[in-house]
């Protein structure tokens, strides 16, 4: 199949690129600069520019697109947290209206929208979105996809968990302290924490693709959600390491904000 992606050049977009070309389908990329190689085609989503004519007779668009959530929430960056994924997502659904044949346009997305605190209760993509600002960026995000909805394509939201991979940033960060022995679980550690392999993002992101029948929100995390206790001592025991420093909440809240809520808030997503 022919694959359009947007935020290839991050980490999920260049192993998803990679997993996709090993297959032999065909990758073109979105990039913000003027091309340099054949498979790039040139956009600018802040101004909605996106010629529908260049992506040819596509299959599927994939937006990957989005500035780094793990900064703390400013009044600024939470704008740029927004505007990343709004404009990118409708940047994509617009261009996808105007196609001849309707490609299936998925987002990535995250179950953060479901609320930074749900304590035991078990999440489904049944489940409402909560409140708060996390959640309303996954309303406006999800809502971008309408304009290609309208004009009759299949279209998905993947709302992941954290994605883990030994080379993944998010994971990195996660185990520097482990690896210095200064490890611990954050907050209470009895919060359900969403977590997904890299390998499971990369077949559930093509499961959605290739499968006519999937529509709407699909969340994309482990089906046994863990405890943030239970990941500290799985990966203390993996990497050899002590895990005796704990992290009060008060602590993150202190230093990072409302965004400590996306380590000590409770999210028992299934999939």
């Amino acid at each position: 199949m022919k694959y359009v992606l947007a935020g290839a050049s991050g980490f999920l977009g260049t192993a998803l690129t990679r997993d996709l070309v090993a297959d032999g389908h065909q990758v073109v990329r979105l990039v913000r600069r003027p091309p340099t190689e054949p498979g790039e085609i040139r956009w600018n989503p802040a101004r909605g520019d996106l010629d529908p004519a260049a992506l040819g007779d596509p299959d599927v668009l994939v937006n990957l697109a989005g500035a780094n959530i793990g900064r703390p929430w400013t009044p600024t960056y939470r704008a740029v947290l927004r505007e990343s994924r709004v404009s990118t997502t409708s940047t994509l659904a617009n261009a996808a209206a105007q196609l001849d044949r309707p490609p299936t346009v998925i987002t990535q997305s995250g179950v953060g929208g479901y609320g930074l605190d749900c304590g035991d209760r078990v999440i489904t993509e049944d489940s409402e979105l909560g409140d708060g600002f996390l959640a309303d960026v996954v309303r406006v995000w999800e809502g971008a996809l309408e304009p290609a909805r309208a004009a009759g394509c299949r279209v998905a939201a993947i709302r992941t968990g954290i994605v883990l991979d030994r080379k993944a940033p998010a994971f990195r960060l996660m185990t520097l302290p482990f690896r210095l022995g200064l490890g611990g679980r954050l907050g209470s550690g009895n919060q359900y924490f969403p977590i997904v392999s890299l390998t499971d993002w990369l077949r559930g992101v093509r499961f959605v693709a290739e499968h006519e029948s999937l529509s709407g929100p699909v969340n994309l995390v482990i089906p046994h959600p863990a405890t943030n206790r239970e990941f500290t001592e799985a990966v203390a025991t993996a990497l050899h390491r002590p895990a005796f420093f704990p992290v009060p909440a008060f602590v993150l809240r202190t230093v990072l904000g409302e965004f400590a809520w996306e380590l000590i808030g409770s999210n028992r997503a299934l999939p």
